[in-house]
């Protein structure tokens, strides 16, 4: 009586050639710098990969921020902008999304996991991409990156986010980072997060009068959180500074 190994073993042999197959198959039909740069990371040590996988990421990281830079410049933002910008998306919740299209019906229940691409439109996509923009501007832009906003006191943005969901906004710069364990309990049971990881963002920004950047943020994250995010709730706090830890 053979036993499990035996069997397995058996099978595989029998498999082998037509796996073969249709990998050559596959592989013939491939980029050869692809195929290159596969032959390269199976021969690497998992430290070697590791440091290649870090060097790829920061370099994706500083073009997109590159890019980032771009767009904002393009913005020109200013009061009147900000204004506007929050008169036309005020209304736009997860519902209205759904309704006008950017957002598929068969999006993730909130508090899952990260909307993806796949359940965003293209004008959904847009969109998510230019409340990123208007984020960054609201919290970092200034003359270099013709952003034209009065700012008169300094506010301090506290954020907190599941670890796993931070990407999302790695675009921001300036930025504290904190770890913390999660309390929420969903009373629906979808998304408890008892001694979660969590990460904690804090960033000093300039308020303008009427608070509208601390609109804006708001506004923004509110966007960004039914867009991408997808928490339940999006825990987001700004406080005033008497005196700011930014010394020039």
């Amino acid at each position: 009586m053979f036993n499990i190994e035996h069997i397995v073993r058996r099978i595989n042999r029998d498999l082998v050639p037509q796996f073969e197959e249709k990998l050559r198959t596959y592989l013939a039909g491939q980029d050869k710098e692809w195929l290159v740069e596969q032959i390269v990371r199976l021969t690497l040590d998992a430290h070697s990969l590791q440091a290649m996988d870090r060097k790829i990421k920061q370099e994706i990281v500083a073009q997109n921020r590159s890019q980032r830079l771009d767009r904002v410049k393009q913005l020109g933002l200013d009061q009147a902008k900000l204004a506007e910008f929050l008169k036309k998306y005020g209304q736009l919740d997860r519902e209205n999304l759904i309704r006008q299209g950017f957002l598929a019906a068969t999006v993730p229940d909130k508090g899952t996991d990260l909307i993806g691409e796949s359940f965003r439109s293209p004008q959904g996509n847009e969109l998510l991409v230019h409340c990123k923009d208007m984020l960054f501007a609201l919290l970092f832009g200034d003359a270099s990156t013709n952003t034209e906003l009065d700012r008169s006191q300094q506010e301090l943005l506290t954020l907190t986010l599941p670890r796993f969901k931070a990407e999302a906004l790695d675009f921001m710069k300036a930025t504290t980072e904190l770890s913390a364990l999660g309390t929420w309990q969903d009373p629906d049971s979808v998304s408890n997060d008892m001694r979660a990881d969590n990460v904690i963002f804090e960033v000093e920004y300039g308020e303008i009068e009427g608070e509208l950047v601390g609109n804006g943020v708001v506004r923004c994250l509110s966007l960004i959180n039914n867009l991408e995010v997808n928490e339940q709730i999006l825990y987001a706090r700004m406080i005033n500074l008497e005196q700011s830890t930014l010394i020039e």
